[in-house]
């Protein structure tokens, strides 16, 4: 889809030639964007009309669909009430309005601010028109592409918010990436193919990419990664992406994703019910690929490392088995007590080769746990920090980009479950607070560096009729990232030492 930022006050958009037009309409007035002109403004007089019809309610979301209203080139207007104006009004708005416009499928799409809009406004209004108007095909050769071929925002002035909207279309380029291999379903999105569309993304400036095999993972001494593979006849892969933005000295920033292309549950199976779903698996290794898709556009001063353990969990006479000990690549042994949970055990691994970058921080992305989907839903991401200071700015990244985390508690009593007779530690505890046990199990393999853990079991993807990957956490990553780069946090960083309190229990 193609973007473009104009400058449009509603009587210029009266005059856009577009097959559709919507015009998001704040509270508190309707002129803040007329033609400085003396002539009339059209969609002023009928926006007003329809406020004091009683037509057209003040409450974000709310529609008025016109055809061809005189005076308007456009065939088809929506005006849609933004309420107080913020971003997550503006969302609201944009979203219902071009699922309304989806029907008559236009080419052209036109999207005027009414009133001044601020740079998070235009940024929920890109991403959420991309939203709406989304489309999976690849493996629907018959269904609808998406129409939209054009997408024209019109503010007040394009210059104030020029940056945000190139972050903004870049974001959605990364979003729509992590969405398309979230939704291929298991023999369309393998480990193998996973790897080489992070390999495509080396044609990207700054980008660089490496695949390893079976074979140099092994080397590595990846145990725990290799013990998840092992029930599956198609090979894993470990992928290290590179971005370098900023100095060749500047500790990077290491994303690490979960690339479980399917998940069966090994032996200690799923329910058959829903495990279609299971696809899903690979989301968090989607979101770093979607991330460095949106780095190579945007650009941004900051150097980033992304890893990805990439394998199936599957069934046959060499499957890893309940009781099974399996020794990590830290030299930590782990029991496996439910071969379920094994993303937790592909990521320990990858959280001990991150170590190799002296990371200025390390953030893992999982859909990991079920737990974590009963405690905040599709809402927001499970947030777990060993410095406060990185949870805050991921905090902080989550609102600005309307993709919200909310933080869990990270006791270390809550470690104590994970307790074993026969190895250093289980993959499991008990039934409760299993969110938070899955994070203290992962924290034992961090080093000295500020880490945090996502959890987007919840957020990840949808289901019912509405199935399909949602492409987060992508918009948060990429806020966290854009704004630790203009804060100026690329120069060389030295590592953190972990407070008693943070540190894993042992």
């Amino acid at each position: 889809m193609d973007f473009q930022l104009k400058t449009l006050g509603t009587a210029q958009a009266a005059n856009e030639k577009t097959d559709a037009l919507i015009v998001l309409v704040a509270d508190g007035g309707t002129t803040a964007m007329a033609s400085k002109s003396n002539a009339s403004d059209a969609l002023v007089a009928h926006i007003d009309g329809a406020r004091k019809a009683g037509d057209l309610p003040q409450k974000a979301g709310k529609l008025l669909a016109l055809y061809r209203p005189s005076g308007v080139a456009a065939p088809r207007v929506c005006i849609a009430s933004i309420g107080d104006g913020s971003a997550a009004a503006v969302r609201s708005a944009v979203g219902a309005a071009v699922q309304a416009a989806k029907a008559n499928a236009p080419k052209r799409l036109t999207i005027v601010f009414a009133q001044d809009a601020q740079a998070a406004a235009v940024r929920a209004a890109v991403l959420a028109a991309a939203d709406a108007s989304y489309v999976y095909t690849t493996t629907k050769p018959k269904a609808d592409a998406r129409s939209v071929r054009q997408l024209v925002i019109g503010v007040a002035d394009a210059a104030a918010v020029k940056t945000a909207f190139a972050e903004a279309s870049a974001t959605v380029a990364g979003i729509e990436l992590a969405k398309e291999w979230g939704n291929r379903p298991g023999n369309h999105c393998t480990p193998t193919r996973l790897a080489g569309a992070a390999q495509e993304l080396s044609t990207l400036p700054r980008i660089q990419c490496e695949v390893l095999g079976p074979k140099e993972v092994a080397k590595l001494g990846m145990g725990s990664f290799i013990s998840v593979a092992q029930g599956s006849s198609e090979p894993l892969r470990f992928i290290v992406l590179r971005y370098q933005g900023g100095a060749k000295d500047a500790a990077p920033v290491v994303l690490i994703g979960k690339g479980i292309t399917f998940d069966t549950g090994g032996v200690s199976m799923k329910p058959a019910a829903e495990m279609d779903e299971m696809k899903f698996d690979m989301c968090g290794a989607a979101s770093v690929l979607g991330v460095f898709r949106a780095l190579g556009e945007i650009k941004p001063a900051i150097n980033v490392i992304g890893l990805i353990p990439s394998c199936e969990n599957m069934n046959d006479g060499k499957a890893l088995k309940p009781g099974d000990v399996v020794t990590s690549m830290s030299g930590q042994t782990i029991e496996v007590l439910n071969t379920d949970a094994e993303g937790r055990l592909i990521l320990c691994d990858a959280l001990t080769y991150a170590q190799r970058f002296s990371p200025a921080a390390v953030i893992d992305i999982a859909t990991l746990t079920g737990a974590c989907v009963v405690a905040l839903g599709g809402v927001r991401s499970g947030l777990f920090s060993s410095d406060d200071a990185l949870a805050a700015a991921l905090d902080v990244a989550g609102e600005q980009s309307q993709d919200r985390c909310w933080r869990l508690p990270m006791d270390d009593e809550y470690g104590e479950g994970l307790k074993s007779n026969f190895a250093d530690m289980a993959n499991i505890g008990g039934r409760a607070g299993g969110a938070v046990v899955a994070a203290k199990f992962l924290q034992r393999f961090v080093g000295d560096f500020p880490w945090a853990h996502l959890d987007i079991a919840g957020t990840a993807w949808k289901s019912g009729g509405a199935k399909g990957s949602t492409g987060r956490p992508v918009g948060l990553l990429v806020s966290y990232l854009t704004a630790r780069a203009a804060d100026g946090s690329g120069a060389p960083a030295a590592p953190r030492k972990a407070t008693r309190k943070s540190r894993a229990s042992s």
